[in-house]
């Protein structure tokens, strides 16, 4: 069986949805499975032609504070399970995470958390992201296949950022959070975009304000990571930087079990 999955940071959903380009690729997708990050509204604020979308089952984790955080997943496939958050109190009123249970595959959809201006809010990345990290390697280590997908707000390497000299320092490509990708590929798992291309020049989010996407000047920061048990069934991962309609744009992985 062959499974498409889409990733996509759509900066508010109510804001995405009324711009022509999202409607163009939504109604166009070959995808069984979307993930949305950064949501940013609860259930019954979203667009009703979003919650009636034809072939499409939806779940949503939203943020305690109106109009922040918020994922998002739409499926075709129906689900085992379906779980909000981490399990970990202090960690989940943000509404950062959807972990869905599919036959062959644990399907984390997540809105990691920023470090924020001057790194005020590194210390909860760090915990969020180790406890994350427990979680999946445990599931791994169960025998379990496990997906995750999301902004990170990471960009791991220099390759990943337009400018690495002047990313320095800059929340998101903080030493820190480099190098939990860093574990995470130590404990097991794999990014799969960088099997199918380690070239420069691919990236995921350019900033609105200097009108970075214009001169592509970018940064890689949403990601389909796998265990590397499944490598061999990934057969494709892409960047869509050709989808207009947010900061983020789409990124893509193709299974086959």
């Amino acid at each position: 069986m062959s499974i498409k999955l889409v990733s996509w940071n759509v900066n508010g959903i109510r804001a995405v949805s009324k711009k022509e380009e999202f409607w163009t690729w939504f109604e166009n997708t070959d995808a069984d499975i979307i993930n949305f990050q950064e949501v940013r509204a609860e259930e019954e604020k979203i667009p009703k032609k979003l919650l009636n979308t034809e072939g499409f089952s939806h779940h949503f984790n939203e943020a305690e504070k109106k109009g922040y955080s918020g994922v998002g997943t739409y499926t075709k496939i129906e689900p085992v399970n379906i779980e909000k958050g981490l399990g970990i109190e202090e960690l989940d009123n943000e509404g950062r995470v959807l972990k869905i249970e599919y036959p062959d595959f644990i399907l984390f959809n997540i809105y990691f958390p920023n470090s924020g201006t001057g790194a005020k809010r590194l210390d909860y990345k760090v915990e969020f992201c180790d406890a994350l990290l427990d979680i999946v390697l445990e599931l791994k280590n169960s025998g379990k296949n496990v997906v995750i997908t999301g902004d990170y707000n990471i960009a791991h390497h220099p390759i990943d950022v337009y400018n690495p000299a002047n990313c320095e320092g800059k929340s998101g490509y903080l030493p820190e959070e480099r190098a939990w990708l860093d574990k995470l590929e130590e404990a097991g798992f794999v990014d799969t975009f960088r099997m199918f291309d380690e070239g420069e020049n691919n990236f995921t989010w350019w900033s609105y304000r200097t009108r970075a996407r214009d001169r592509n000047a970018g940064w890689r920061l949403d990601y389909f990571y796998v265990n590397e048990e499944i490598k061999d069934n990934v057969k494709k991962a892409e960047i869509l930087d050709q989808v207009f309609g947010s900061d983020h744009c789409p990124v893509t992985l193709e299974l086959e079990f």
